[in-house]
C-alpha cells in the first residue's frame, strides 16, 4: 500500500477537483483528496496501479501532473502561465475596444477586426475549448465550458457577418476577445490571491530546504566540515550548527549548549535555551550558542516534514458545509447553458432583435461563476489551517474546525495539562526498617522508568542512578500503576492510593510502594500549575463554555485546583475506563472538546467530540487527537478554538457571496443590464473577492 502525493495544475473550480476525484476513484484508488486551491492530490495506491497510466489519465481529462515530488514541476513553456496569455492577448484586444471609442476607420474593416481577434480566439480556445471538451467528453462539464460556448457565439456570429456583408452591427469580434482577454486576467488574479492563502505553509515548506554543516572525518581521523543539503542527512549523521544557523534536520545535541528560536515549528516567540542531550527541531534557528548534534530522523520524518504533510492532509478535506456547494457545482453548467438558451428565446420573442439576443445571452453564460461555490470553502481553510500551523496549532482534519462553532463545554485532564507536569520528588518515606530512603529510591526508579505516565518519567529523570533492579517481569495495570516481579518472584506494585487503600485509611501521599502486598513506603511529588492556565480558563468563561477537570488523581488536589482556577465541575479519582464512559456521556450531552496530553488520555480524546492533545513537538504524529497543541501550548488553546469558529464564519460568507452573485447576476445579464465584456470582468473578480475575504484570517482578531 503506497501513499501518493502528486501536484496537478490546470484546476479551475470544484468540477476539475471533482472530475480527478471521480477518476481516481473508479481506479479502486482510495482515501483520494484533490485541493483546487494548492493543485496537491492524494491517495492510497492499495492495487498497486502504474502512476505513468494513472498520469496519461488525468492529463486525458485536461489536467497536467506537474510533479511527484514536492510540487515542483519543470521549466514552463512560452504561453503556459495566465499572465503570458493575458499580455499575449491584451495585444490584440486594445485595439479592438479602441475602434468603438475612437471609431478609427480602418479598424471598422471586418476582416482587420477579424485578424486581431484570430489569435486571441486560438489561444482562448487551446486554454479554456479544450479543457471544457475533455470536461464534457468526461461527463462533469466544467467552468471554461461556459466561457467557450460565449467566445464561440460571439465569434461565430461575426464571422457570419462578416462573410455576409451584415455591417457592424452584426460585428462583435471585440466581444470574443475581451471575454477571454478579461477571463484570463481574472484567471491570473485568482491564482495570485489563491497563493496567498498558501503563504504560511509555503513559508514552513521553504524552512523544509537548507544547507547543513556535516561533520566528517578524514584519514587521519580528524573532524572535517562538509556542506551538503540536508535532505542528504541521514540518522546518526553529526552536525555542527552555529549561531544563526537555520537547524537542517531534527537532532540531539551531543556537545554545547544554545538559544533555539522554535517559533516557526510552536509559534512561541521566546528563544528556548537548550543542552547536551536536548533535542533540537528541524527548521528552528539558533539565535545563540553553538552546538554538535547527532540527527534523530530523515528529512521526510522530520518533525516540520510531519507538519506540513498534516496541514496538507486537512486542507484536502471536505466539511460537512462544503458537501452542499459540491451537489450544486456538479449540476451548475448544464443549468447555466439551459438558462442561456432560455435568455436568447425569450429575448428574441420580446425584442425581435437576434444580435441583442444573443449578447445577453453570451453575458448570462459568462457571468455564471460555479468557481465562487468550489473555491469558497477550501480557501478559509487553508489560510485557517496555514495560520494555525504558524502559531504551533494542528488540524488534523477541516472537519474539526468546523465542529469547534458547537463546542458548549471543554474538558480538561489535570497533570501535564493544567499542570506543567514537571514533578519534583518532595519526600520519600520508609515504612519499614528493613528499607531506607536509597532503597526506596532504587525500587522506584527501577519500576518508573518503564512507564509513560508524566509523573514515572519525571521520576525516572530525577532518581536515575546505575544500579537498577532488573526485573523477571514488569506491567502496567491501567488506573493502578507499575506492577514488577524480580528474580526471587517477590511482588511490587508501585502506585495510587487504590494500590494500598486495603492497606492504610491515609490517602494524602502521591505515590505508594508495596512488596508482596505489604506497604513499604511512600513518596510525594509537586507540580505547578501553569501560568496560563488562569487565563485560558477565564476566556473560556467569558466566551460562555463551561469548563471540567476530569484526573485519576485524588480528590482534595483535584478540587483545590479547580476551586483556584475556577472550574466549574470536577471529576476525581477516575480510572481510564471512567474517564472515557465520562467523556461519552459528555459528549452525547452537548459539543465536548477534551485537553489532554495525548498520551495516557488517548481512548477519552478519541472519544470526544474534538480532541485537542497536549503533545511535545516529537509526538505530533498521535492519531487520537483532532488537534495538537505542539510544545505543550496551552496558551494557544483560545486561538485554536477562535480559528475554527471565525474560518467556519468566512466558510459561510463566501458561501453566501457565491450564491448570492449567481442568483443577482443571471438574472441581471438577462435582462441586459451587463455586456458580455463587463460580465467577463466581474466573474474573473468574484474569485478575487472570495480570496480577499478569506486572507483577512491572516490578521483577523478571532479571540
Amino acid at each position: 500500500m503506497e501513499k501518493v502525493n502528486w501536484k496537478v495544475k490546470g484546476m479551475t473550480c470544484a468540477n476539475c477537483a471533482l472530475a480527478i476525484s471521480r477518476y481516481l476513484q473508479s481506479e479502486g484508488l482510495e482515501d483520494v483528496k484533490v485541493n483546487p486551491i494548492s493543485g496537491a492530490v492524494s491517495f492510497v495506491n492499495t492495487l498497486g496501479k502504474d502512476p505513468q497510466t494513472l498520469i496519461s489519465g488525468i492529463d486525458k481529462l485536461g489536467y497536467k501532473v506537474a510533479s511527484t515530488e514536492n510540487g515542483e514541476g519543470g521549466k514552463e513553456k512560452f504561453l503556459s502561465t495566465y499572465l503570458q496569455k493575458f499580455l499575449f492577448c491584451l495585444i490584440f484586444t486594445l485595439p479592438l475596444m479602441a475602434h468603438m471609442i475612437w471609431h478609427v476607420h480602418w479598424l471598422m474593416n471586418p476582416w482587420v477586426q477579424m485578424v486581431l481577434c484570430l489569435p486571441v480566439f486560438v489561444v482562448g480556445m487551446m486554454h479554456f475549448g479544450k479543457s471544457a471538451w475533455k470536461s464534457i467528453r468526461n461527463g462533469i462539464p466544467n467552468m471554461n465550458v461556459l466561457v467557450t460556448l460565449g467566445a464561440i457565439a460571439a465569434f461565430v456570429y461575426s464571422l457570419a457577418g462578416a462573410l455576409m456583408g451584415l455591417g457592424e452591427n452584426y460585428l462583435f469580434f471585440e466581444t470574443a476577445a475581451t471575454i477571454i482577454t478579461l477571463v484570463l486576467l481574472g484567471n491570473y488574479l485568482e491564482e495570485r490571491s489563491i497563493a496567498s492563502t498558501q503563504k504560511a505553509l509555503n513559508k514552513l515548506v521553504k524552512s523544509q530546504k537548507i544547507m547543513a554543516n556535516m561533520i566528517v572525518f578524514d584519514d587521519q581521523h580528524k573532524e572535517v566540515i562538509l556542506p551538503i543539503e540536508n535532505s542528504q542527512l541521514r540518522v546518526g549523521d553529526l552536525v555542527l550548527i552555529k549561531t544563526g544557523d537555520q537547524v537542517p534536520a531534527d537532532c540531539k545535541i551531543l556537545w554545547g549548549e544554545a538559544s533555539a528560536d522554535e517559533s516557526i515549528i510552536t509559534g512561541e516567540s521566546l528563544p528556548v535555551e537548550k543542552v547536551p542531550k536536548d533535542v533540537l527541531i528541524g527548521g528552528s534557528i539558533l539565535v545563540k550558542g553553538t552546538v554538535k548534534a547527532q540527527v534523530t530522523a530523515n528529512a521526510g520524518d522530520s518533525v516540520l516534514s510531519n507538519i506540513i504533510n498534516l496541514v496538507k492532509q486537512a486542507q484536502g478535506d471536505k466539511p460537512p458545509v462544503q458537501q452542499l456547494a459540491d451537489r450544486i457545482s456538479a449540476i451548475f453548467i448544464p443549468v447555466v447553458i439551459g438558462i442561456g438558451l432560455i435568455t436568447l428565446i425569450v429575448n428574441y420573442f420580446v425584442l425581435h432583435d437576434f444580435s441583442n439576443s444573443l449578447m445577453r445571452a453570451i453575458a448570462v453564460l459568462v457571468i455564471a461563476c460555479p468557481c465562487a461555490m468550489g473555491l469558497a470553502t477550501p480557501a478559509a481553510i487553508a489560510v485557517g489551517l496555514g495560520r494555525a500551523a504558524r502559531n504551533g496549532i494542528l488540524f488534523r482534519d477541516a472537519k474539526s474546525l468546523e465542529v469547534f462553532r458547537n463546542v458548549q463545554q471543554v474538558v480538561f485532564d489535570k497533570t501535564g495539562t493544567l499542570t506543567t507536569g514537571k514533578f519534583e520528588v518532595s519526600s520519600i518515606q520508609a515504612l519499614s526498617s528493613d528499607y531506607n530512603e536509597d532503597e526506596l529510591k532504587r525500587i522506584l526508579y527501577s519500576v518508573e522508568k518503564y512507564s509513560d505516565h508524566p509523573i514515572a518519567r519525571s521520576i525516572s529523570a530525577i532518581l536515575k542512578r546505575k544500579d537498577e533492579i532488573r526485573w523477571k517481569k514488569i506491567e502496567e495495570v491501567k488506573g493502578l500503576g507499575m506492577q514488577a516481579f524480580d528474580k526471587e518472584g517477590n511482588r511490587y506494585i508501585i502506585g495510587s492510593f487504590k494500590a494500598a487503600n486495603h492497606l492504610t485509611d491515609d490517602h494524602s501521599h502521591s505515590i505508594y510502594i508495596l512488596r508482596n502486598d505489604v506497604l513499604i513506603g511512600y513518596a510525594d511529588v509537586k507540580d505547578e500549575l501553569r501560568p496560563e492556565s488562569r487565563e485560558v480558563i477565564r476566556y473560556l468563561h467569558k466566551k460562555g463554555i463551561r469548563t471540567i477537570l476530569l484526573s485519576g488523581d485524588r480528590r482534595e488536589k483535584t478540587e483545590l485546583i479547580a476551586r483556584d482556577l475556577g472550574i466549574d465541575q470536577v471529576f476525581a479519582e477516575k480510572s481510564p475506563q471512567e474517564k472515557l464512559d465520562i467523556i461519552e456521556a459528555l459528549s452525547n450531552e452537548a459539543p465536548t472538546a477534551m485537553v489532554g496530553d495525548g498520551i495516557n488520555d488517548a481512548p477519552a480524546l478519541a472519544k470526544a467530540t474534538v480532541g485537542i492533545s497536549m503533545s511535545e513537538a516529537s509526538q505530533i504524529a498521535m492519531q487520537t487527537s483532532d488537534v495538537v497543541l505542539m510544545d505543550h501550548g496551552l496558551k494557544q488553546l483560545p486561538l485554536a478554538l477562535g480559528l475554527g469558529k471565525h474560518t467556519f464564519l468566512t466558510i459561510k460568507q463566501n458561501l453566501f457571496w457565491a450564491f448570492f452573485y449567481n442568483v443577482l447576476a443571471i438574472p441581471v445579464a438577462a435582462v441586459g443590464l451587463l455586456s458580455p465584456t463587463v460580465a467577463a470582468l466581474v466573474m474573473g473578480l468574484s474569485d478575487v473577492v472570495l480570496a480577499g475575504n478569506s486572507v483577512r484570517l491572516f490578521a483577523k482578531n478571532v479571540k
